[in-house]
């Protein structure tokens, strides 16, 4: 651990995070970072680009820190990687939104602000990223970067059915009753993927991810060998599954017992490529983006250095 540092933050607000959640927690927020004497600025935006337009407004020095959730850090990326800039700001994340799947792996609680502020005596560490490309279709050519992961198919139509989840239920179990609305309406679609160069798998499919963290969904572990700093990502598949598979496979996702299933296909590389035969739901650190049906993802090593790891 070193003395915490006194770089100036600027404090990345997503209003419609944890809905609304991080625009009422925020007086708490400030409060705390005046009592520690850190020097920040509100970046408050409803979009990505209004963000990365005040931050690129500010002086070097100062640090990233994102109040809200997986989307909200992945809508700044770009000012953290130096994507299209002269150089990455290092990040602070202050998770508070639906699910926090990145953070929860680094061991950071929803609205535990003094833990998190604690963490900023760690040392850096540099994390990797990820970069997708959209190769087909109405978003042929459109690039992204992620920190957490993606996911297209069954995963992706869970994502899109979270709207339809009762206000009463939070978190995990959001995922859960999303889930199970999906699988009453599994189709099955031929993918093909190809890590490195060498074919995982081709054949029918319900979901395919592309991973940099262990977690998605608020704590299904569909990928727990993910290490965000060893320059590798994750991809994984299913093979054909019925209704009543995907169910027994969704429960040991949960428990992250899934790898070396037999209708699980699963690799380790640094370039991944994926041609659905038809346009499938994806979704980006959780945020959907329409329906895909071609794209490659690399990682970027080291490329984010996070601050309170």
């Amino acid at each position: 651990m070193t003395d915490t540092p006194k770089r100036p933050f600027a404090v990345v607000l997503n209003p419609h995070a944890g809905g609304g959640l991080a625009r009422r927690a925020w007086p708490e927020l400030s409060a705390e970072l005046d009592r520690r004497g850190l020097t920040h600025t509100l970046v408050q935006a409803d979009s990505a680009a209004a963000a990365l337009e005040q931050l690129d407004a500010l002086p070097p020095e100062y640090a990233v820190m994102t109040l809200g959730g997986e989307g909200t850090v992945a809508g700044v990326l770009p000012a953290l990687i130096g994507q299209d800039r002269p150089a990455g700001r290092p990040l602070a994340m202050i998770p508070l939104g639906t699910g926090n799947d990145f953070a929860g792996m680094t061991g950071l609680r929803p609205r535990a602000f003094t833990e998190a502020l604690d963490r900023l005596a760690f040392a850096p560490r540099q994390v990797d990223a990820l970069r997708v490309r959209i190769l087909t279709g109405e978003q042929a050519g459109r690039e992204a970067a992620l920190l957490n992961g993606l996911g297209m198919g069954f995963d992706s139509q869970v994502t899109a059915n979270m709207t339809r989840v009762p206000a009463r239920l939070s978190g995990l179990a959001r995922y859960a009753w999303a889930a199970v609305v999906t699988v009453r309406e599994l189709r099955l679609t031929e993918v093909e993927i190809t890590v490195d160069g060498e074919r995982l798998y081709q054949g029918p499919s319900a979901l395919a991810a592309v991973m940099n963290g262990q977690r998605f969904g608020g704590g299904f572990q569909i990928s727990p060998l993910s290490d965000a700093r060893d320059g590798l990502l994750n991809v994984l598949t299913s093979t054909q599954v019925s209704r009543g598979q995907l169910v027994g496979l969704m429960l040991r996702v949960l428990r992250g017992r899934h790898l070396g299933h037999p209708a699980v296909r699963h690799a380790q590389g640094e370039w991944v490529h994926v041609r659905w035969a038809a346009p499938q739901p994806l979704h980006l650190d959780g945020d959907l983006s329409g329906t895909v049906s071609e794209l490659e993802v690399v990682v970027l090593p080291g490329a984010v250095t996070l601050l309170n790891a």
